[in-house]
């Protein structure tokens, strides 16, 4: 039997009626209020009650199978898929992101360097191209799953961050402790063929894809924080992105 979502729709608002519902019904995915497998509300039974048109609704629910939180099956109907971690558009970490999931994160450093140059981070964050910097590679873990290799390039004067640290908190959570706070990034995100050393560490058969993402990420006043160079195991990740019209 389907769980029914409450669903407060504003009908006085500019955002449309089915992005509000395909809004509220991610959150209830991502909250963990519907979880993977549960059957999802009948598309007439979610118009009736909340008083839309069945092709309101049908986009909505539409927009949720193309993120992949919904899935139709013949026969079945309309199910939560498998856990997957959607990060979206908004500045958070990936450990943010799977906690937000209901998940629990883990980290195993891959190896650290507090003085590695490297000119492309240090120009994307606006130093100096000889510039040691903080380097981290980590691989990140959704439960016992590989989810993700993570890059990162941090400017000379967090070279001082704790190991331990590392292994239990996201990135951001360690930064905003000291008073380091990322509020504007700038993401490039695209997919390519993992290297014999990606496919081992997430466990991905010959042949699958990546998903990546590199990020520049500055504070209030514009002070580089951070330079990423991730990447995704493709059936455990994807980027909701929502775009307006201006």
């Amino acid at each position: 039997m389907s769980k029914t979502i409450p669903v407060v729709i504003d009908r006085t608002s500019p955002v449309p009626l089915y992005h509000q519902l395909a809004e509220q019904l991610t959150e209830a995915i991502e909250t963990g209020v519907l979880q993977p497998g549960d059957p999802f509300e009948n598309e007439l039974a979610l118009a009736a009650r909340l008083d839309l048109s069945r092709p309101t609704v049908r986009r909505a629910i539409a927009e949720l199978v193309g993120r992949g939180l919904l899935v139709r099956r013949r026969g079945v109907g309309t199910t939560v898929a498998n856990q997957v971690i959607h990060r979206r558009d908004e500045l958070s970490s990936l450990w943010e992101d799977l906690v937000r999931r209901g998940t629990k994160p883990s980290s195993e450093i891959l190896e650290i360097d507090r003085e590695r140059v490297n000119p492309v981070a240090a120009e994307a964050m606006g130093l100096a191209e000889d510039t040691p910097l903080l380097y981290l590679k980590r691989r990140r873990m959704a439960g016992d799953t590989p989810a993700a290799i993570l890059e990162n390039y941090l400017p000379p004067h967090l070279a001082d961050l704790d190991d331990s640290d590392l292994r239990t908190r996201g990135l951001y959570d360690i930064l905003k402790a000291r008073g380091v706070r990322p509020v504007i990034a700038h993401q490039v995100i695209g997919a390519r063929r993992p290297t014999s050393e990606e496919r081992r560490l997430l466990g991905l058969a010959s042949g699958d894809p990546l998903l990546t993402m590199t990020r520049r990420a500055y504070d209030s006043e514009g002070a580089p924080v951070e330079y990423g160079d991730h990447c995704y195991r493709y059936d455990q990740y994807a980027f909701d992105v929502t775009v307006y019209e201006r």
